[in-house]
């Protein structure tokens, strides 16, 4: 027998941590391989774990709640066969990086060995840096001393938080020397101090006011937008279409194909098209800022929005170039009957090269779209409003007109280039009609 280890996989691309939302197993158990073990949130997906292994379930390392980054190991499992000796040593290994501190205590050695400090969870080490306190003076409830999210709730609901420099409770002040201090914010991990979010600001809860938890993919729908703001910066661009003869066309066609296709025929599925048809013909749009280089994606992949009461989820319309209005708008029903019925997949979230929300279908007519990062621009479909307009001839009347909004990332784009992408998707929709398309 031998313990083998689950990390915390990647669920779609860009995703680089998930929040263990629920346990579907209990130490104990035993699970085959591709059993599922965990429930696991992140910004693009709700997903079920699979167990890699085929055993019984030792340590849930990883507690509910948690936030781990991707690689990270959230549960042991033991496995019949497997070599025992890696994970027997693992223990000497980091034994070994401590400055030659002499063996502790057996009760006190889990939380004052390096090895264990790499196994603090980012939300511990989220609400030790908000409240200040000493990790090296907390005493962990978890296996093996591992100091769990609990403790340090039941220490800040008491009200006596061990700060750096005091003297430890529960031992001896040489047992602690100094390099077994509590880590620096920016050497808690690799990375950490970047991701770790503000403080939160002490906002004055009055009677009546009601305080709503953040759930796991509220704070990783959070933590992407703030990255995306921080790191692209956003310039934004507005261009009007009018659509009268695309809604002329669409009405005239959407009560026979539903009763023949069993599905509806939407606006935003010919705006899908007209998109992945400009994005051929723009390929620079196409892009993702990599660094030192940019990604031009061979792909076209449009991302869609869809959102449930408290989330938002970004599943991927697949070669959208390659498809038809009516494989579009399939894509988009069946993408967003899976988001609302919890049987989204990570795969239908990966792979977007491009987003287009659907703004309008709430009514807005001009909104400023934060981009869906690492993507290089998001398109905002704005509501089909009539509106009087002159005409060519001078004449007034009453025309469907649309706005499309776009903020497109200045590392990637310029405002040439995304000028001329708007105004040929604008050519496509105004010459939408029954003459000149065809949704089949």
């Amino acid at each position: 027998m031998g313990i083998e280890k689950m990390k915390m996989p990647q669920l779609g691309e860009s995703v680089t941590e998930g929040t263990i939302s629920k346990w579907l197993v209990s130490p104990g158990d035993t699970v085959n391989k591709y059993d599922p073990i965990a429930e696991v949130q992140t910004d693009k997906v709700n997903a079920e774990v699979p167990s890699s292994f085929t055993g019984t379930i030792k340590e849930l390392i990883a507690e509910e709640g948690d936030t781990l980054e991707v690689g990270e190991i959230i549960c042991s499992i033991e496995v019949e066969g497997a070599g025992s000796e890696p994970s027997e040593e693992a223990p000497k290994e980091e034994k070994k990086e401590t400055s030659g501190e002499k063996t502790p205590s057996a009760s006190n050695a889990p939380k004052k060995e390096d090895g264990n400090k790499a196994r603090y969870s980012p939300a511990v080490l989220k609400l030790s840096q908000e409240h200040d306190i000493d990790l090296n003076q907390v005493e962990g409830t978890g296996n093996g001393g591992r100091i769990t999210r609990k403790d340090l709730k039941k220490i800040i609901e008491s009200g006596n938080i061990p700060k750096a420099g005091d003297a430890p409770a529960a031992q001896q002040p040489e047992t602690a020397p100094a390099p077994q201090q509590a880590p620096a914010k920016d050497e808690a991990q690799p990375g950490a101090a970047q991701k770790q979010a503000a403080p939160a600001p002490n906002v004055p809860v009055m009677p009546g006011d009601i305080e709503i938890p953040v759930t796991g993919v509220r704070k990783a729908i959070a933590s992407n937008m703030v990255r995306s703001k921080h790191e692209a910066p956003h310039a934004w661009t507005m261009m009007e279409v009018d659509v009268t003869n695309l809604v002329e066309y669409r009405n005239s066609l959407k009560t026979e194909f539903k009763q023949r296709e069993g599905f509806n025929l939407t606006f935003f599925a010919f705006f899908v098209k007209a998109v992945s048809q400009a994005l051929k013909e723009f390929p620079q749009i196409n892009s993702m800022w990599a660094g030192d280089k940019i990604i031009q994606k061979k792909d076209v992949n449009i991302s869609i929005a869809v959102a449930t009461d408290d989330a938002l989820f970004v599943p991927v319309i697949k070669n959208a170039d390659e498809k038809t209005i009516k494989g579009i708008a399939r894509e988009i029903t069946d993408l967003a009957g899976k988001v609302r019925s919890g049987k989204l997949k990570s795969e239908d979230m990966q792979g977007g090269t491009f987003t287009v929300n659907n703004t309008g279908s709430f009514g807005s007519v001009q909104s400023m779209g934060i981009i869906n990062y690492p993507q290089a621009a998001i398109l905002q479909v704005e509501s089909i409003v009539k509106r009087p307009v002159v005409m060519n001839n001078g004449m007034i009347a009453v025309r469907d007109m649309v706005n499309l909004c776009m903020s497109l990332d200045h590392r990637v784009l310029d405002g040439l280039v995304c000028g001329r992408f708007l105004q040929r998707i604008k050519e496509i929709l105004e010459n939408t009609s029954k003459e000149n398309t065809s949704v089949y």
